[in-house]
């Protein structure tokens, strides 16, 4: 497998910022986080929301804090998050009146366990006031931020005067580079307006959100080389269903490989009444894609052809795939390193054999006018043969065996 080294050759921050104990920046992981869409206002509600996207894989999870309800229910939320047994760090977002909440309600403040600060709509005749006092709260509960620019809010009052100067520079450039470069501008003059005020470089977290693919990857290339923070990433609005994951698988591949980003967030729109969890396991699984972080073990499967005219193989394919999600909670806790495994699920003979020995555990369907045989193979060599109309459980049972004697026996030495 392609270390993560290999994979991230231009850039790492050289600090690393604790939030609520996720290590982010310099050489740690690259983290996961997500957002709920619960009115905050609603402890129960929203620390439900909270509980189930960490339990989806959220190493961060960020909340709404907009009215005096909401900032008010922050400390009970943040509870009953705890009472449940989750200890998920919990981030506060702040628009427009984060400076007067943070001040007013210092209970909130103390609660949660890192400030996102938008310097593009803090105020405009008091900006820089309003955004020292947020830092000045952070500095007081001891608290990191995470200054994230975003396209639709940027400082206007920047974007003028970079508008200005590049009318009247002798060969103007093109609009989309100014903004770019007030979009830049914004989060290192806010970075700098930050550690004037107080706060430790390795307390600042940067972000430069927009919702264009080529948009996003220009902005943190121009932006990487500037900023000695660890830099958090995702497409802003990214969209709803297929257009949502891959924009934003597209936008995130690109920089990750590049060494840029240190956590990321897939911004979805999910369909009405749906959950939140589809975009936090999306994250993870660019990440494994890429080679840079495992979570679940991965199920290669063929896309089927004329050779394959039963549905077999791909229903096969999905019970084993929803069998290791449902096992992986607790693997995780009991065999270390299971994450990383493969398993391949074939249609024919064409590729299947091959390809299963390629994986860690693999299954060879048989195709049209094929033998009814599905060979097995551990550890690219042929294990056993299978036949009959208990092939899933079968193989299953054979996972599960597999699993315990590769996996399972670090955790006996360990304890031993």
């Amino acid at each position: 497998m392609t270390s993560p080294d290999q994979l991230r050759p231009v850039r790492r921050p050289t600090v690393s910022v604790d939030v609520g104990g996720v290590l982010v920046g310099s050489a740690h992981p690259i983290v996961v986080q997500s957002m709920t869409n619960t009115d905050t206002a609603d402890p129960d509600a929203t620390a439900i929301q909270v509980a189930r996207l960490a339990h989806a894989g959220s190493q961060l999870v960020r909340v709404t804090v907009n009215t005096d309800e909401a900032a008010a229910a922050v400390p009970e939320m943040v509870a009953k998050v705890r009472g449940l047994g989750v200890d998920v760090p919990i981030i506060g977002d702040f628009h427009y009146n984060g400076h007067k909440l943070l001040l007013d309600y210092p209970a909130m403040a103390a609660a949660l366990d890192k400030y996102r600060i938008n310097p593009g709509n803090v105020g405009t005749k008091r900006h820089d006031e309003n955004f020292t006092t947020i830092v000045r709260a952070a500095i007081e509960h001891g608290k990191p931020v995470r200054i994230g620019v975003n396209w639709g809010s940027l400082d206007q009052q920047l974007l003028t005067d970079l508008m200005e100067a590049n009318a009247k520079a002798p060969v103007p450039r093109d609009a989309r580079d100014v903004m770019i470069d007030a979009m830049v501008e914004s989060a290192i003059r806010s970075a700098e307006l930050a550690e004037e005020t107080g706060l430790g470089h390795d307390r600042i977290i940067l972000s430069a959100k927009v919702s264009g693919v080529r948009d996003l990857v220009d902005t943190y290339r121009r932006l990487a080389p500037r900023a000695d923070y660890p830099l958090h990433l995702g497409l802003t609005e990214a969209g709803m269903g297929m257009k949502g994951i891959v924009a934003s698988t597209a936008g995130l591949s690109l920089l990750l490989n590049e060494g840029i980003g240190d956590t990321i967030r897939v911004s979805l729109t999910p369909e009405p009444g749906a959950g939140r969890e589809l975009e936090v396991e999306v994250a993870q699984q660019v990440l494994q894609s890429m080679g840079l972080r495992s979570f679940l073990p991965q199920v290669s499967a063929c896309p089927g052809c004329g050779r394959t005219t039963s549905t077999f193989f791909q229903e096969m394919a999905l019970q084993i795939t929803e069998h290791l999600k449902r096992r992986m909670p607790e693997w995780a806790e009991t065999h270390p390193g299971v994450e990383d495994m493969k398993v391949a699920v074939m249609g024919c003979v064409v590729n299947g054999p091959g390809e299963s020995k390629h994986a860690d555990i693999g299954i060879s369907l048989p195709g049209t006018f094929e033998a009814p045989v599905a060979p097995v193979f551990v550890d690219g060599r042929l294990d056993r043969t299978l036949r009959g109309d208990a092939i899933v459980a079968e193989f299953i049972d054979l996972l599960e065996t597999y699993v315990d004697r590769r996996y399972g026996a670090g955790v006996v030495a360990a304890g031993a």
